[in-house]
Formats: C-alpha cells, structure tokens, sequence
C-alpha cells in the first residue's frame, strides 16, 4: 500500500465509462440504455456504508424528479440489497456491480469510497462528481432537478466522509 497512489474518481467533463450491469428486477442496463432516457445521477453504495444509509432518502427524493434519473449502483448481492432497499423504502432502479465479477463499472469511475455519485449529461460526459455525503452538493442536484431533497425538520450534516 505505502508509495501506491490514491484512486481518482472519473473528474467533471470527462467522458463517463461504459458498463454494462445486472439489474436488480431483473435483465441488464447499460449505461448507453440509461442515457437515452436523458441526464442520470449514478449513486455508487454498499449496504453496510452508514453514509450510504444517511444518502439513502435524500437520493428517493431527487429521483422524484422528472429532470434527473436517479440509478442506485449496489456493490452488494442481489439478496443483500433487495433487503437495503426494503429497508430503507428506496425505489430507485438499482444496478448491481458485484465482486464475484470484479466490479467493473465502480472500478473504471475510480471509486474507493462510497457513497460516490456521478451526475452525467445526456451526452455521457460527467457534470458532478462526488464521495460522501455534502448537504450543499445534494442541494445543487435538487436545485438542477426541480425538487426539494431537504425538508424542514431534517437534521442533516454538512458533510460526512465515505
């Protein structure tokens, strides 16, 4: 590990990586199906994360939107993350990216945290990127998508590392 450098997440304005996954009801996706639907937010979680956990609502709310996909991208078993999902009451379409086959996609964005959450164009070309969970970038991506991912009353952080 000493001397190996850090990965780096796929930057704003790079072309996001091709994938193709597993959904979780069932078939496959790729990312090219994904985009001619237009801008998708690709949220990268692992079901222990507990960041991932406190993201979880927020990013239910955003997919409420009619401007932004929201696809949730599990690093878990299709079992283990059918139970996130009942959960925590997320409906968002999921995709799995497993270890048992390598985790391409996460590999190719470069992700060694989660949450990590790329926002795409329509174009394929990253907008957004970022791990953890930022109260002010979740706010961005609702401003964008024309909804409240906030409530009054939510006791939310400013920050919390993934």
């Amino acid at each position: 590990m000493w001397g190996r450098k850090p990965k780096e997440i796929v930057p704003p304005g790079a072309q996001a990586p091709a994938f193709q996954l597993k959904k979780l009801s069932g078939g496959a996706e790729s990312l090219e199906q994904i985009l001619k639907n237009g801008p998708a937010l690709l949220a990268f979680y692992k079901i222990s994360c507990p960041v991932c956990q406190l993201t979880a609502p927020y990013l239910e709310r955003l997919s409420q939107s009619t401007e932004i996909q929201v696809i949730g991208i599990s690093q878990d078993d299709q079992a283990s993350t059918e139970g996130f999902i009942e959960r925590f009451g997320a409906k968002i379409p999921t995709l799995l990216d497993q270890f048992a086959e390598g985790y391409p996609a996460s590999n190719s964005y470069g992700i060694s945290a989660v949450p990590t959450l790329f926002l795409l164009n329509a174009d394929g070309r990253v907008a957004k990127s970022f791990t953890g969970f930022s109260k002010r970038d979740l706010e961005e991506l609702g401003h964008r998508a024309g909804v409240a991912v906030f409530q009054p009353g939510d006791n939310v952080p400013e920050w919390k590392a993934g």
